[in-house]
C-alpha cells in the first residue's frame, strides 16, 4: 500500500495534502508512478472545465515513496528545462485557457497526456528561464503575501460583526448604563434589568416543513419551496427554487407571511432569515423552521438573537454529534433568547444594520483589491513565462 495523489488534491499552485488516500502499487509500478521532487501535477479530468488543468508542484511533502493517480498528468523537466519555469508555464496554460482549449469531453472534460505535449512552448534559454522563476517566485511572493493581509483583514471584520452582534442582543449597546439581573440563558450570563429572557415558545410559534420525498417531488400540485441552502445568514436566494406536492393541507401548514423567519434545522443550525413577503406561492421543507411573532416583536432582532446563540455554537450541541447536528421543534422552542422592549428592539436592528453597512463596504472594497491582487499576478506569470516582460538577467 502506497499514498497517492488524485485530482481532489491538486489546486492552482498548492496541494491539499489533507486526504492522502493509499493503494497498492508493486514494484514495477512504483518506478512508473513515483513522484520526485520538482514534479509538475496537472489535473487531467474534471467535471467542470474550469477547473481541468490545475497544476501544482511536488516537493516531497510527505516522506518516502508518493505516487500519483491517472486523473492526474505527470511533468518532469528535461534537462534543456528549468523545472520551477515549467511550474510557471503550467500555471499560465491553465489561467489563459490553453489547457481548457485542448480538453475534450461533454460531462467530464480529459486533456490528456497527448494533448498536453503538442502544445506550443516558446523557447527560452535556460539561463533566462532561471531568471525568469526567480522573478516570479519573488513577486508572487510579495503579492500573495498582501492577499493574505487584506484576507485577515476581511476575517478580522467578520469577527467584528459577530461581536457587535452579541454586545447588542446582550444589551451593552442600547442600555449600556442600566442596571443589569441574571438570566436562565446559558450562553448570557447577564442583560438589562428591564429586559425578559421568555422561550422562543413564549413569544413565537414555530412549524417543521414539508419533508421532500421521491413521490412529492413528481406528484400533482407542484410548487416551489425554499430548502435549507437558501437561506443563508440575513439572506435569502430565492433564484431557481425546486419544487414538490404540496395540497391544500400542506400550503396551509408550510405557507409564509412577510416577517417569518426561517430558520435551519440542521447543516449550521440556526442559520437564519426574514422572509420579505415579495414572492407568493413559497412553501418550505422540512429541513426548516418557520418561526412567527406572537404579539409585538421585530422578526430581525429575532434573526440576531439567533445570529448571537449560533455564532457562540448553542445550537451545535444539538442532537447525536455521532451523526448529523439537527434542532428539533421541540428544542427550539424551549430555547430562551434576550428579549427587550419592542422600541428597543427596533433600535439594536437600526444600529446593527448600520454597523454591518459600513463593515460590508469595507469588506468588498478589500475583496475587490484581491480580485485585482490576483489578475496582476496572473498577468505577471503570462507576460514573463511568454517573454513579454523585461525582466533584469533576461536578454531583451
Amino acid at each position: 500500500m502506497t499514498p497517492y495523489l488524485r485530482a481532489a488534491n491538486v489546486n492552482d499552485g498548492f496541494l491539499d495534502l489533507d486526504d492522502v488516500g493509499e493503494m497498492n502499487f508493486d514494484p514495477k509500478e512504483q518506478e512508473t508512478f513515483a513522484l520526485k521532487r520538482g514534479d509538475v501535477l496537472v489535473t487531467e479530468g474534471s467535471g467542470s472545465l474550469s477547473a481541468v488543468g490545475a497544476s501544482a508542484v511536488w516537493m516531497t511533502d510527505i516522506e518516502g515513496t508518493v505516487c500519483f493517480q491517472n486523473t492526474l498528468l505527470r511533468l518532469r523537466s528535461r534537462p534543456s528545462t528549468d523545472g520551477r519555469f515549467l511550474a510557471w508555464w503550467c500555471r499560465h496554460a491553465f489561467a489563459d485557457g490553453l489547457f481548457a482549449g485542448i480538453a475534450t469531453g461533454a460531462n467530464i472534460f480529459h486533456i490528456s497526456a497527448e494533448r498536453v505535449r503538442s502544445l506550443p512552448m516558446t523557447y527560452i534559454p535556460m539561463a533566462e528561464q532561471r531568471a525568469i522563476a526567480d522573478y516570479l517566485d519573488t513577486e508572487t511572493t510579495r503579492i500573495d503575501s498582501l492577499i493574505t493581509k487584506k484576507r485577515r483583514m476581511i476575517e478580522l471584520l467578520v469577527e467584528k460583526v459577530d461581536s457587535q452582534i452579541f454586545s447588542a442582543v446582550s444589551g451593552t449597546v442600547t442600555s449600556p448604563a442600566s442596571s443589569r439581573q441574571g438570566t436562565q440563558i446559558p450562553w448570557l450570563d447577564t442583560i438589562p434589568s428591564h429586559w425578559d429572557s421568555p422561550w422562543l415558545g413564549a413569544t413565537h410559534s414555530t412549524q417543521l416543513g414539508k419533508m421532500l420525498s421521491a413521490s412529492a417531488a413528481s406528484g400533482p400540485e407542484q410548487h416551489r419551496y425554499v430548502k435549507n441552502t437558501n437561506v443563508q445568514w440575513d439572506r435569502l436566494d430565492l433564484t431557481d427554487l425546486p419544487t414538490m406536492t404540496f395540497d391544500a393541507n400542506d400550503r396551509a401548514r408550510c405557507s409564509l407571511e412577510k416577517g417569518d423567519l426561517l430558520v435551519c434545522e440542521g447543516g449550521e443550525v440556526g442559520r437564519a432569515a426574514v422572509w420579505p413577503g415579495t414572492q407568493t406561492d413559497v412553501y418550505f421543507q422540512k429541513a426548516i423552521h418557520r418561526v412567527r411573532p406572537i404579539g409585538d416583536a421585530e422578526p430581525r432582532y429575532t434573526m440576531y438573537a439567533f445570529w448571537a446563540a449560533a455564532k457562540m455554537n448553542v445550537f451545535a450541541v444539538e442532537g447525536n454529534q455521532a451523526t448529523i447536528v439537527h434542532l428539533t421543534g421541540e428544542k427550539l422552542r424551549e430555547h430562551r433568547f434576550p428579549w427587550p422592549p419592542i422600541e428597543e428592539q427596533r433600535e439594536i436592528v437600526r444600529q446593527l444594520d448600520a454597523t454591518r453597512k459600513k463593515i460590508g463596504a469595507t469588506t468588498s472594497q478589500l475583496n475587490q483589491q484581491i480580485d485585482l491582487l490576483n489578475e496582476r499576478r496572473q498577468a505577471l506569470i503570462t507576460a514573463a513565462v511568454t517573454g513579454e516582460l523585461e525582466i533584469l538577467g533576461v536578454a531583451a
